[in-house]
């Protein structure tokens, strides 16, 4: 599965791997590698097979599933589509509660003690994906784990979410990517330890030495 998304994803540029020209992170972070899962929702062959993949991802994870809920904003049409296939009730979590009407954050019905799963496209340091399961505790979900498409697997991101007790179930992973990348000509041999040396620690730019070379 994860071979096959990687395959998906580079083939429709969703992921741009520019080991010798980095993309800049909001926080200021030099980055190899720029994900655009937004794009998968306009390339109807890799969409059918994310999505189902999502579907069967939580049956098999988590089979007590009642309702799925999307993050917002990427999160929300993987979550209503994954959803159609499996006949479950979804809903996505705003990164805010409205200031006006109901002032939701959540919206969609759900229920104290209902058994949820929380859909997201992408994982690096998880925080805001955390922010999501915490507003769902807080309403009396009980949140079940997340599927997301793509996770960076970073040490920073796993250890949040061993310390909320939340578990992560991805389709596919930065390891995964580098490899498919590698061997299918997107990317050079030796780019494939520069990827992944930012991967382990995004804050040290040792990894772009001889970038340009």
């Amino acid at each position: 599965m994860k071979e096959d998304i990687a395959r998906g994803l580079l083939s429709i540029k969703a992921v741009f791997l520019r080991p010798k020209e980095p993309f800049t992170w909001a926080s200021g972070i030099k980055s190899p590698i720029y994900c655009d899962n937004r794009l998968i929702l306009t390339a109807p062959e890799v969409r059918t097979l994310v999505e189902s993949q999502i579907a069967e991802t939580i049956k098999r994870e988590y089979p007590d599933c009642e309702v799925l809920m999307g993050t917002s904003t990427a999160g929300i049409a993987h979550a209503a589509i994954a959803a159609q296939m499996m006949d479950l009730p979804m809903g996505y979590v705003r990164s805010s509660a409205k200031d006006h009407g109901r002032t939701n954050q959540i919206e969609g019905r759900l229920e104290k003690g209902q058994k949820v799963v929380v859909v997201e496209d992408l994982i690096s340091t998880a925080g805001s994906v955390l922010e999501v399961v915490n507003v769902l505790r807080e309403a009396g979900a009980e949140v079940l784990g997340i599927v997301s498409i793509f996770t960076y697997g970073m040490e920073k991101g796993k250890k949040r979410m061993q310390e909320a007790d939340v578990r992560n179930v991805s389709l596919c992973d930065l390891d995964t990517l580098v490899e498919i990348a590698a061997a299918e000509g997107y990317i050079k041999e030796e780019d494939k330890a520069r990827l992944l040396k930012f991967r382990d620690n995004p804050s040290d730019e040792s990894w772009m030495q001889g970038a340009n070379a």
